[in-house]
């Protein structure tokens, strides 16, 4: 069993920074890949960036390339997501989740791979 704890979202005004992190509990955290969702009230939950076991690998969606960077410490057991330049539309519910199985970037955005995942962290951007 692993335990996902996100922390690091907040308000901020458009144009701003923030640093989300998940820290994880359970010995094998180093072995899995790590994947960052967020998701709006009434919408579906939606992919934003996953990592690979070593962080040799990332994966982004389009509207958060060049702005978002999703990294990794094994030692720390924690994943991390810096955001910047933030949008207004960059406002939702951040998660992070686990997923046991090897990288496989045709599936690391579909939210049914992950087995497990943190309780949320509330991101907001003002215009």
């Amino acid at each position: 069993q692993v335990q996902l704890v996100e922390s690091g979202g907040g308000l901020v005004q458009a144009g701003g920074s923030l640093r989300l992190s998940c820290t994880a509990s359970g010995r094998t955290f180093s072995r899995y890949t790590m994947g960052w969702f967020r998701q709006v009230q009434g919408k579906e939950r939606e992919f934003v960036a996953a990592i690979s076991w070593s962080g040799s690998i990332t994966y982004y969606v389009d509207s958060v390339k060049g702005r978002f960077t999703v990294s990794r410490d094994n030692a720390k057991n924690t994943v991390y997501l810096q955001m910047n330049s933030l949008k207004p539309e960059d406002t939702a519910v951040y998660y992070c989740a686990a997923d046991q199985r090897s990288w496989n970037s045709d599936v690391v955005p579909n939210s049914y791979e992950y087995d497990y995942w943190g309780q949320g962290t509330q991101v907001t951007v003002s215009a």
